[in-house]
C-alpha cells in the first residue's frame, strides 16, 4: 500500500557533502512525522533527525550544525542534507514517515525504506 525509496547515497571524502531523498507513494491519505535513522556496521540503528508537518525539526547531536532535514509535503517527500562529512557518518540511512493511509485514516502507522549506504572514507 505504501511504499518509502531511499536515493542519494555514496562515496564521499571526509569534509563533503551528500543529500539524501525519500519518496513516499502509494495509498497516502497524510503524513505526519518525517525523519531519518541510520546504521553503522556493528551498532544498533541510531535516530538522526525528524521533521514534524508543522516543519519543526530535532537533530541527534553528533549531526546539529552540520546536517539538516527538510520536506516537500507536495511530493510527500523529505530530505538530509549532510554536510561536512565524517567517517562515523558512514552508515545505512533509513527514512521513516508516520502516515495515514487512504483505508485508514483514523490511525497512523509508521512505514520504513529499504535504506541508503553512505560512506565517507578517503
Amino acid at each position: 500500500q505504501v511504499q518509502l525509496v531511499e536515493s542519494g547515497g555514496g562515496l564521499v571524502q571526509p569534509g563533503g557533502s551528500l543529500r539524501l531523498s525519500c519518496a513516499a507513494s502509494g495509498s497516502i491519505f497524510s503524513i505526519n512525522t518525517m525523519g531519518w535513522h541510520r546504521q553503522a556496521p556493528g551498532k544498533e540503528r541510531e535516530w538522526v533527525a525528524t521533521i514534524t508537518s508543522n516543519m519543526d525539526t530535532n537533530y541527534v547531536d553528533s549531526v546539529k550544525g552540520r546536517f539538516t532535514i527538510s520536506r516537500d509535503n507536495t511530493k510527500n517527500m523529505v530530505y538530509l542534507q549532510m554536510n561536512s562529512l565524517k567517517p562515523e557518518d558512514t552508515a545505512v540511512y533509513y527514512c521513516n514517515a508516520e502516515i495515514r493511509t487512504r483505508s485508514r485514516i483514523y490511525s497512523t502507522s509508521t512505514y520504513w525504506g529499504q535504506g541508503t549506504q553512505v560512506t565517507v572514507s578517503a
